[in-house]
């Protein structure tokens, strides 16, 4: 190889490095840019995941607004239903007990001593869906270990509804449950005349 020839190769090799040092910078550059730019979405993602939680809580805590706005709406009209037309001469609403077997929780909880030896569960939902049923089933069932006090007297369920489709009414009808409904903003029962509620 000549001197010319080598030369020329140098100098071509001395061209193809310094190609090569700005392709790597620039791949740098675009490494830097890509993390930069992954940094910024997983700050988004995270922002937008606390924005998920935070309407999350909101939406909850809706719920439980209108969920007690309906239990506020119902009680007036279900008091007056439990007393006159049952002969109730206590009646408590939002009725929490804990037990070291676990907690229950009843909407209205109504019951008299007298000649009239009985006991109301009432469950107010704003939208009855079928595990209704189920959950005031399970209330009445394990009423008297909660409630012993009240062991002696017969128990009845009422549930009370602001939406309620006929079809799930007769469901509840037939598992033995009083049905309430809204009507011009109060509660009324609405049941058949032969109906017989489940004493439990």
């Amino acid at each position: 190889m000549t001197d010319e020839e080598l030369k020329t190769l140098v100098a071509s090799l001395a061209v193809s490095q310094q190609e090569t040092a700005r392709q790597m910078q620039e791949t740098d550059r675009q490494m830097l840019e890509t993390g930069r730019k992954m940094q910024e979405t997983d700050r988004h993602m995270k922002e937008a995941a606390r924005d998920i939680v935070e309407l999350g809580k909101q939406i909850g805590g809706l719920g439980k607004k209108f969920g007690s706005f309906t239990e506020g709406l119902a009680l007036p009209s279900m008091t007056k239903i439990l007393s006159e037309r049952f002969g109730m001469e206590v009646i408590s609403p939002s009725v929490r007990v804990k037990k070291p077997e676990g907690n229950m929780e009843i909407d209205v909880l109504a019951y008299a001593n007298s000649e009239v030896n009985e006991a109301y569960v009432v469950e107010v939902k704003s939208h009855v869906r079928e595990e209704a049923i189920d959950q005031l089933r399970s209330i009445l069932e394990r009423f008297r270990r909660f409630f012993p006090e009240h062991k002696d007297k017969a128990v009845y369920g009422i549930l009370a509804a602001v939406d309620l489709s006929d079809e799930l009414k007769e469901r509840i009808l037939k598992a033995g449950f009083y049905v309430a409904r809204i009507h011009d903003e109060v509660f009324e029962l609405d049941v058949p005349a032969n109906f017989k509620p489940k004493a439990y």
